[in-house]
């Protein structure tokens, strides 16, 4: 891996946007902060799994529904074959990014420097495999350390309750204390995982509710917001980072595509987001036994050229 430096000396190509990784990794880099994950971080992550109980962090795939962001909801036929003997199945309209799902770096970009690394709108537009496609991620796999940062239990013990579907700025400083009442520490290598309540919230709703939340455009809800948490999470040497809100940074109700934490971290510093991850049974689990770390492994699904995937993710304790 290549030595890191400070986020306040990025960016090391001349010509790249500030606080940027372009060419850190080459120029022809595919995979951004996963090249944080090396041999021995996996292998730590590893001898992480005491008990052996496997927690799976995926939500229904027909979740939220009505899906947002003008996508569509997936659709699921079970057909009977060979005269009964055998059942087959197929979906239509699934959207891989609709429930949970990883961001790919071919999903957002800086509007003035383009994707990352310099890749350009022809080049992750092309059919097929190709530049910052999420098969890079797929063939390579995702094992790594988690640590899950409960915010909202930590906001609840404070008195108060936090509205899951308003805006609450999560920042730096909110994590730092969330960690060190759990008594755990970020490390090199890590995917974050950040419990907001969001999905607690939504699942109760009735289904006029659900669709007046998805026809507001921009769902609301706590999560990651601020100028400092580009730096925060470079400089703690965080691989990835994903939420139980719909996009990872806290989102004001029908407030469009104000997402500078999108352009941040996945356009300037290869940063992979997971959007959705129903994380409710592992923060019960670390409530009970005060164990927030864990091996977290994740299969994107190799689709040539995708921006984004399903997580597939488990998280081993």
């Amino acid at each position: 891996m290549t030595e890191r430096p400070r986020f306040a000396d990025l960016p090391v190509r001349p010509g790249a946007p500030p606080g940027s990784t372009w060419g850190l990794w080459g120029d022809g880099d595919e995979i951004g902060t996963l090249n944080l994950i090396g041999p021995e971080e996996v292998r730590a992550a590893a001898a992480l799994v005491r008990r052996g109980d496997v927690f799976s962090l995926n939500w229904d795939l027909t979740q939220p529904a009505p899906a947002f962001f003008g996508r569509g909801t997936l659709r699921h036929t079970i057909i009977s074959k060979y005269e009964g003997v055998a059942v087959d199945d197929y979906v239509d309209g699934f959207w891989p990014q609709a429930s949970s799902q990883w961001d790919g770096l071919r999903h957002f970009a800086d509007a003035d420097h383009g994707f990352y690394n310099g890749a350009t709108l022809a080049d992750v537009t092309a059919s097929g495999p190709g530049r910052l496609g999420v098969e890079h991620w797929a063939k390579r796999g995702i094992a790594a350390r988690g640590v899950l940062l409960d915010v909202a239990r930590v906001l609840e013990h404070d008195g108060g309750s936090v509205d899951p579907f308003d805006f609450y700025a999560i920042g730096p400083s909110l994590l730092r204390r969330t960690a060190a009442e759990q008594s755990v520490a970020l490390r090199t290598g890590d995917v974050l995982v950040i419990r907001t309540g969001w999905i607690e919230g939504y699942e109760p709703l009735g289904d006029e509710a659900r669709v007046a939340l998805a026809e507001e455009g921009r769902p609301g809800s706590p999560g990651l917001y601020g100028d400092d948490v580009p730096a925060f999470l470079w400089d703690t040497g965080i691989a990835a980072v994903a939420a139980d809100n719909p996009a990872v940074e806290a989102g004001r109700r029908g407030a469009g595509s104000d997402l500078a934490l999108h352009k941040a971290l996945l356009a300037r510093l290869g940063m992979p987001l997971g959007e959705l991850w129903d994380v409710q049974h592992l923060a019960r689990d670390g409530a009970a036994d005060g164990v927030y770390e864990f091996l977290l492994t994740s299969a994107p699904l190799l689709i040539p050229g995708g921006a984004g995937s399903p997580p597939n993710v488990l998280a081993l304790k």
